[in-house]
């Protein structure tokens, strides 16, 4: 059968590559086309679109593009026409693969989605949309459901696929060590923006915790330069392309918010979770995003496991208090390590490709496509 499949960022090619692989193992004749990146080509799907072509970030960004965009989604659907998939899977990327869902409904395709956008947090109206457009939602976080349940639409919970890439990673060899003395990884998250307003407050730990090595993991798009500018004399390592590495080998991780907090958590890594933005963007934050919490293990576990530093709480004096409390309270240590395995077993011990790929192959079986008549 053939299946189109869109991605249109780097976590979505990684998560898009374990798909494809567990696609081939249920469908051995499997035809796939993709937009995504190397881990989608690699396993075995013809690339037309690489993410790199496709990731504008900003308003300013994105304004500034909208030909090249509009002229992108155009291409796109002339390629699915021509390719005459039996499902059309998209993942996540929910600006272009929203408008690619509503065309496609039109054309008679069955569509599978697969990684929810976050319409919990904000856009919740998209879920109308949704439930118009697609005919199968594969969802990854377990409260996914029920919010969509609220909105009278079934939707399916595979699992997260962090579980099998950090399980794959865990069962691999240790690396070379980054250092002789014990680490504490700084995740300053991959926009030069963010880095520059949070990276120094992290650095500034250095001071207070002379015995630890403080390494920073160096987004792979970003040059050494910015983080030397930000790191002036003090004393730190830049790690590039080995976060998950660096992770293994991390005593406890400050980290920017994201999937990089759940990724920290699933390692087992004692994390302080760190968020400062601009007042303006931080004002129509709490105004647009409906969430209790900023990280993805608070929203997950429906509890504050982890402690959150946002905005004007992100302070030396409260991070120093933070770092202090994950270093050496025995009992917080041991109250999150049970904590973070209850939270690896809420997010399923089955791997989410297998699932989601079972789920996708069925549709595509079913297909009555308009266009496959």
């Amino acid at each position: 059968m053939r299946y189109y499949i869109i991605a249109g960022e780097a976590s979505g090619d990684l998560h898009g590559g374990n798909l494809i692989k567990a696609i081939h193992t249920q469908d051995a004749g499997a035809d796939i086309r993709c937009w995504g990146g190397d881990n989608m080509e690699a396993a075995g799907a013809t690339l037309v679109k690489h993410y790199r072509e496709l990731a504008f970030m900003g308003f300013v960004e994105v304004i500034s593009h909208l030909g090249e965009i509009f002229r992108n989604i155009e291409f796109c659907k002339k390629d699915i026409l021509a390719f005459r998939p039996d499902v059309l899977v998209l993942i996540d990327y929910p600006g272009f693969n929203l408008r690619i869902a509503g065309w496609a409904r039109k054309q008679g395709l069955r569509v599978a989605y697969y990684i929810s956008p976050q319409v919990w947090a904000w856009k919740e109206k998209r879920v109308e949309k949704i439930r118009c457009y697609v005919d199968k939602m594969l969802v990854i976080l377990p409260f996914e459901k029920d919010f969509y349940k609220k909105w009278d639409y079934e939707v399916t919970y595979v699992g997260h696929p962090l579980i099998e890439v950090v399980n794959d990673e865990k069962n691999r060899a240790p690396g070379k060590p980054f250092s002789d003395k014990p680490i504490i990884a700084l995740l300053p998250g991959s926009r030069a923006q963010e880095i520059k307003v949070k990276l120094p407050i992290m650095l500034r730990m250095a001071e207070y915790f002379p015995d630890y090595c403080f390494a920073i993991a160096q987004a792979p798009s970003l040059p050494n330069s910015l983080y030397k500018e930000i790191m002036g004399g003090k004393q730190a390592i830049l790690v590039k392309g080995q976060t998950y590495n660096l992770l293994k080998q991390a005593k406890a991780a400050l980290v920017t918010s994201g999937t990089a907090t759940l990724e920290t958590a699933l390692f087992g890594v004692p994390q302080v979770v760190c968020y400062k933005g601009s007042a303006v963007s931080f004002w129509l934050a709490t105004k647009l995003v409906k969430v209790k919490y900023i990280s993805l293990v608070n929203l997950i576990m429906d509890k504050p496991v982890v402690t959150e530093l946002i905005q004007s709480d992100l302070t030396e004096a409260k991070l120093k208090a933070a770092l202090t409390r994950l270093l050496y309270d025995e009992g917080y240590k041991k109250e999150l390590k049970q904590d973070y395995e209850t939270l690896w077993h809420k997010l399923g011990d089955s791997f989410a490709s297998g699932n989601a790929a079972k789920e996708i192959v069925e549709l595509a079986g079913h297909g009555n496509n308009i266009l496959r008549k």
